[in-house]
């Protein structure tokens, strides 16, 4: 049998299977977010959303068959060059790209464009799992753990230069794969501490009472147990930190983009903009309730068919979902993608060497955060930061992007007879 040779049985047929239910159910409620009662076209139509998608999904099948006809190793030996290449379209993305809404995110001839920014993430998949594939690769040291984090960081600079913040956020999800592979648990501590006080900095509007409330908190940690000088100077040294800190978050914050400081506000006041900013959020929600248990049907949506919810085929497709199928058809699709995320943690877990291992928890981990993020979105539990849902979503660059990352791994699992045993 030559190295390339797929055994069929080998495939992992629950996840390719789940995969396909999550694109064409998608698809349907990209036509649901488009179609306009009687003068709705066909969903086969060309010139409307719902058509575009098709012939990305078309797309999308040919690029599985390439993926899976394939070599393992091809994906090992390209990792490196591959990151490099879209490093380098990031990088030419400002000054080639095509500006939309005041952000540059595109590239491309003509009417065929792509999102380096989405493509990027299997690259820097990738050449994680090949760099820390290394020998004796340990993230307990601090040399590694700066060299996985710079593999990281650099495309998430490019991508705050077009700028575009919801894309950049999804590489911090790769903490998740560092867990798994050995990242202090104290970084993690650390980081979820400073999460917590920048929420609380957010959403407490006056920083005295926030200041007041860390100095209560101060005096009654220092007078629980033995009254030390030493005790007293790193509760206190910890309060003036944490007070910094809060101050420092408004700063930062002022120095966002207007629309992006008002998607901040609304997520702790709702009921800020209701007309205005916070549109967007409160319509979704009035959709996703309104549904009820069973739905209103397809394409029976009322908000859905009066556009209520701008931008609803992309990063709000979900409420179209709730809308129209209910909370028993969000159940069913929420369903699909645990047992997507289930089988990725099985197969990451069965690999013989560390780069599939690597690279399958990269996967993990990206799908993760895209799903939880984006219905967190249309609900109003998170910003709005321009996050599809996977698979689901109208656009070609995000079914592609996913597409190649999903199938990647699919094809090293199908693979893992074959590989040598590396794994750390």
């Amino acid at each position: 049998m030559r190295s390339n040779d797929l055994p069929i049985s080998r495939v992992d047929w629950p996840t390719v299977l789940v995969y396909f239910a999550l694109v064409i159910i998608g698809w349907f409620n990209i036509y649901a977010a488009v179609f306009d009662g009687q003068a709705a076209k066909s969903i086969f139509d060309f010139s409307i959303n719902s058509g575009k998608q098709l012939v990305w999904i078309g797309a999308s099948v040919a690029i599985i068959l390439v993926i899976m006809a394939a070599d393992h190793r091809l994906f090992e030996n390209l990792a490196l060059p591959v990151y490099l290449f879209f490093l380098v379209l990031l990088l030419l993305t400002p000054f080639l790209g095509k500006e939309v809404n005041g952000q540059v995110l595109s590239i491309g001839v003509g009417s065929f464009r792509i999102q380096p920014g989405e493509f990027a993430k299997f690259a820097t998949a990738l050449a994680l799992a090949k760099v820390m594939e290394r020998p004796n690769f340990d993230l307990s040291q601090t040399k590694n753990q700066l060299i996985a984090l710079g593999v990281m960081m650099v495309p998430v600079i490019l991508i705050l230069l077009q700028p575009d913040t919801g894309t950049a956020m999804v590489y911090f999800a790769l903490f998740i794969m560092f867990y798994r592979e050995g990242f202090p648990q104290r970084y993690y501590i650390l980081g979820l501490g400073f999460i917590a006080l920048s929420l609380l900095a957010l959403g407490i509007e006056n920083n005295l009472y926030l200041a007041i409330g860390i100095g209560l908190i101060f005096l009654l940690l220092v007078s629980i147990g033995k009254r030390s000088w030493k005790r007293t100077l790193v509760f206190g040294a910890i309060a003036l930190v944490m007070i910094g800190y809060s101050y420092s978050i408004d700063f930062v914050v002022s120095k966002l983009p207007p629309h992006q400081q008002n998607r901040i506000m609304v997520l702790f006041n709702p009921d800020l903009d209701p007309l205005g900013v916070g549109w967007n959020v409160t319509q979704s929600k009035i959709a996703i309730g309104s549904g009820g248990f069973l739905g209103k049907g397809y394409l029976q949506g009322t908000q859905t068919k009066f556009d209520f919810v701008p931008e609803q085929h992309t990063d709000f497709i979900f409420c179209t979902l709730g809308e129209e199928f209910g909370w028993l058809g969000s159940l069913v699709v929420i369903g699909l993608f645990m047992t997507l995320l289930y089988r990725l943690v099985v197969m990451a877990e069965r690999q013989k060497t560390r780069f599939a291992r690597v690279y399958g928890y990269s996967v993990l981990s990206i799908i993760l955060f895209h799903f939880m993020i984006n219905i967190s979105m249309t609900i109003g539990l998170f910003p709005v930061v321009g996050i599809p849902l996977p698979f689901f979503s109208y656009g070609g660059s995000s079914l592609w992007s996913f597409t190649i990352l999903l199938f990647i791994f699919i094809k090293m699992d199908a693979s893992r007879s074959q590989q040598l045993g590396r794994l750390g």
